[in-house]
């Protein structure tokens, strides 16, 4: 259970490593990604014709919006592999979302590739797990122990 906790809060922290160095841009990239989200689905919900007219989903677009700017801003001040796990599973569910409401509605709404910043949202959130994926990977990688140079390991022939 330690090695989990201690695998859960690796991050890049201040370091100059090449590997902590992406790790921090991808938590930035990925974070500001779900920030646009939030700003998007915001702006749908807010316009006088938009979402927040629809029963269940209006409500839903807003706590979408609120969610998507805290986790943004939580990943990119945060930089640890637990943010980056969360900011991942919220945006795969926003997409989870979106799909089974194309595909059967969802509360009884059916939505459409053609709505408004349908495709551009659809491409952020898939962006924003790509870069926290990638983050997430770049935390694990930089976290392995390295070994000193010159000195070989026990029971290895030189």
């Amino acid at each position: 259970m330690d090695g989990l906790r201690a695998l859960l809060v690796a991050g890049p922290g201040r370091s100059r490593r090449p590997v902590d160095l992406g790790a921090t841009a991808a938590f930035v990239i990925g974070g500001a990604l779900l920030i646009w989200s939030a700003f998007i689905h915001f702006h749908l919900w807010s316009e006088t014709d938009g979402y927040r007219s629809i029963p269940t989903i209006g409500p839903l677009f807003l706590l979408q919006s609120i969610t998507a700017l805290i986790i943004g801003i939580g990943v990119v001040t945060i930089r640890r592999l637990w943010a980056g796990v969360i900011g991942i599973g919220f945006a795969m569910t926003t997409i989870a979302g979106f799909l089974l409401s194309v595909a059967v509605g969802l509360f009884g709404f059916k939505d459409s590739w053609m709505a408004p910043y349908a495709k551009q949202a659809f491409t952020i959130e898939i962006l924003a797990v790509v870069m926290l994926v990638a983050a997430a990977g770049l935390c694990l990688v930089g976290s392995v122990p390295r070994a000193r140079s010159g000195i070989t390991p026990a029971g290895t022939a030189t």
